[in-house]
Formats: structure tokens, sequence, C-alpha cells
């Protein structure tokens, strides 16, 4: 009968600690799954609005990498707008000759979504 009452507060004890692993695990993949469709969907939108014509995500084209982008303004708090304003409006002369132009089809959110997705980059 003891053993059975210390194995029943052994268990006792475990148990949330498995249960919190198995909850951890379980948010840890959602979160994975989230920042896949977040990259699908954010590659998605700069194939859609011809980003991908002069920008690669690992090398440069015609514009910077985006990782080389990501890497120059992740020190900036105002990169997001600064970023968005940019691929509005259009720019020249921070990357070289050829100039980026206004990409004025593509909505707010898209932008957000894709300057976001850039700042998120990994060295």
């Amino acid at each position: 009968m003891k053993r059975h009452r210390t194995a029943h507060r052994i268990a006792h004890l475990i148990a949330p600690s498995i249960a919190h692993s198995i909850v951890l695990a379980a948010g840890l993949s959602i979160v994975s799954s989230a920042r896949a469709v977040d990259e699908a969907g954010a590659r998605a939108l700069m194939k859609q609005h011809g980003c991908d014509s002069c920008h690669e995500v690992d090398k440069k084209l015609i514009g910077p990498a985006f990782r080389d982008v990501a890497v120059t303004y992740r020190a900036d708090k105002n990169a997001s707008v600064k970023l968005q304003n940019k691929v509005k409006k259009g720019g020249a002369h921070t990357w070289g000759d050829i100039a980026m132009p206004p990409n004025i089809l593509a909505s707010d959110a898209d932008i957000k979504t894709l300057v976001d997705w850039i700042l998120s980059l990994p060295k």
C-alpha cells in the first residue's frame, strides 16, 4: 500500500510536467506552422507583385538580396515604415545605380506583410 501511495505521488508530480511538455511541444509546432504559412504567403506575394523580377532571398539579382536588406535595416526601429514607403514610392541610389520603381498596385497590407517578412529573415 505504501508503494502505491509513493507511486501515486510521483505520478502526480510528474504528470503536470509531462502535460506541460506536451502543450509546449504542440505550441511550438503551431508556431512553426504559422511561420511556414507566413513564409509561403510572403513568397506568393513576392511573385504576385513582381518583386521576384529584381530580388531573390539569398542573392543579389538586379536589386539586393532580401537577407542583405534585413541585415542592413535590422537595428533601425523605423525600418518597417521606411521600407514600406520605399516599396510603395520607389527608390534610388541606396543599393546601386538602378532605381526601384514604385509598386502602386500592391495594397498597403501586402507591402507590410512583405516588408515584415523580409525584416524577419535570419542572417
